[in-house]
């Protein structure tokens, strides 16, 4: 069995890359500060405007649910076809990218659907989209 004879040497861990990458971020950090005060110090007036209108982007897709029986709800509260045409186009007003999803009752007439983005297009609405879905294997 052989002996060792010398010793090993223990490794040696070189705080240098370390040491310097946390004086990057120390200068870093400083110089951002500097910069944020400067900012803060800055005397600016920002204009005021008296027409306060939507800056958002607009919101999800209106849901028109076309029922068997005729009836027309816009997203869940009851409508006539003149009040659904009214709404979407006081809501295209305010938002140009306005998007309707109609849903129409499989077992309905199609003459309703039909009758309904008829409204919408007189509305201004130009993204539309009917909801389907899938049919099971076997039905």
């Amino acid at each position: 069995m052989p002996l060792k004879t010398r010793q090993e040497e223990q490794p040696s861990l070189n705080l240098t890359p370390m040491i310097d990458i946390v004086f990057l971020l120390i200068i870093f950090f400083m110089v951002g500060t500097k910069f944020t005060e400067l900012e803060r110090k800055m005397s600016l007036q920002v204009p005021q405007v008296s027409d306060v209108s939507a800056l958002t982007p607009a919101p999800q897709k209106r849901v028109v649910n076309v029922y068997r029986d005729g009836t027309i709800t816009l997203d869940r509260q009851p409508v006539s076809l003149e009040q659904l045409r009214a709404q979407l186009a006081d809501a295209r007003s305010e938002y140009a990218d306005l998007g309707v999803l109609v849903r129409g009752d499989a077992e309905g007439a199609l003459q309703q659907v039909v009758t309904v983005l008829g409204a919408c297009r007189q509305a201004g609405i130009a993204e539309m989209g009917i909801s389907v879905r899938l049919a099971q294997h076997g039905e």
